[in-house]
């Protein structure tokens, strides 16, 4: 090598040198024998070594002895003859008088030469603190399941009692009127149960409709068809899934216009089905709602709006969603839809999903 070439490198070893020095993350340069060349000024604060100390000192005598890991070691030899590189080893620091740290440790050799020395690049990062912030994270998150597993116990309790005290209300009450209001609050209560019950169960964020709104059907069957020959009610539902929040709000849309359909398609004994339709595609889906029995207005103007038809309203709002109420014929067909998405007409005349 000649003076000029000697001196470029010399120069550019220098440069190198005073990188690692000034990095603000904790650095080792290492030789092939696991010696230290250079330390970065943050290295030695973060783990309290003297500066004076580190250049040329074996990496196993750092401090008072707590870099002598002889694991750690073996995984540079390998680095150092090129058959592996260390990525995000753990590793606990362990040191008399202080907290185990606990580090995370990459290493790579560096290429600049076939002729010249192993050096090792050594990067040490200290991940004790955020660890125990995962893990205070994972404990509180832990505590908030079992106080809402708790939480979800009382309200299922407490919405038993109140249908039980609702049923033995309307039971005692002399006015026609006021049994009809008192039952009909009866059936949202268990309603409400069977939704608070179905999602209570399920750990998921997402809900998987078919289940959700067979079970619900079933108690509505259970609790509001007396003569399971004369009025039938089906669910068919594709395999969509939706968050929970949502999931109640359908939920809740389903209890009301069953119940209307129950109260107002089946007059004098007449037999008939009611059938929830759900599907999806995308962000759009529709919930439908049908009966082939004698209907109900489809006039706003000739029905006398009650408590289904404004907690409907409000929670098909509430989902940014449209309502409509058709004739069936026969029957009655109520449809709430949400679309994102305008369809638009192609040429032949079928339906396209503009985006």
């Amino acid at each position: 090598m000649s003076t000029h070439e000697n001196s470029h490198f010399e120069l550019e070893s220098s440069l190198a040198l005073a990188v690692i020095d000034t990095s603000m993350a904790p650095l080792l340069l290492l030789d092939g024998e696991l010696s230290v060349i250079a330390a970065s000024k943050s290295f030695c604060r973060v783990f309290q070594i003297d500066p004076a100390a580190v250049r040329g000192c074996a990496l196993r005598g750092l401090g008072s002895g707590e870099w002598d890991i002889p694991q750690l070691a073996s995984l540079l030899k390998a680095t150092a003859s090129g058959y592996a590189e260390i990525e995000g080893y753990e590793m606990d620091l362990r040191r008399d008088g202080q907290a185990n740290c606990l580090l995370v440790v990459n290493a790579r050799k560096l290429h600049y030469g076939e002729d010249e020395d192993v050096r090792l690049l050594m990067t040490i990062a200290d991940v004790t603190e955020a660890r125990i912030a995962e893990k205070v994270k994972d404990d509180l998150l832990n505590q908030k399941a079992i106080l809402l597993q708790e939480l979800q116990h009382r309200v299922a309790n407490s919405l038993q009692i109140i249908a039980s005290v609702l049923m033995q209300s309307a039971r005692k009450v002399q006015s026609e009127e006021s049994r009809s209001h008192l039952y009909n609050a009866h059936q949202r209560v268990l309603s409400l149960g069977t939704l608070q019950k179905h999602l209570s169960a399920s750990s998921e964020d997402r809900v998987e409709l078919r289940n959700y709104f067979a079970a619900l059907s079933d108690s509505l069957s259970a609790s509001m068809i007396r003569d399971h020959d004369q009025v039938r009610l089906r669910v068919s539902v594709d395999e969509s899934t939706t968050r929970a929040d949502v999931s109640v709000s359908l939920g809740l849309i389903v209890t009301e216009l069953v119940i209307n359909a129950l109260k107002h398609a089946f007059p004098n004994g007449r037999k008939g089905n009611i059938e929830v339709i759900y599907a999806s595609r995308g962000p759009n889906w529709a919930l439908t709602v049908r009966d082939d029995g004698g209907g109900m207005p489809t006039d706003p103007s000739n029905a006398t709006p009650g408590l289904g038809t404004s907690i409907v309203r409000a929670l098909v709002q509430q989902l940014k969603a449209t309502i409509e109420v058709s004739g069936a014929h026969p029957g009655t067909s109520v449809s709430v839809t949400h679309n994102q998405i305008e369809a638009v007409q192609n040429r032949d005349g079928a339906g396209v999903d503009s985006v």
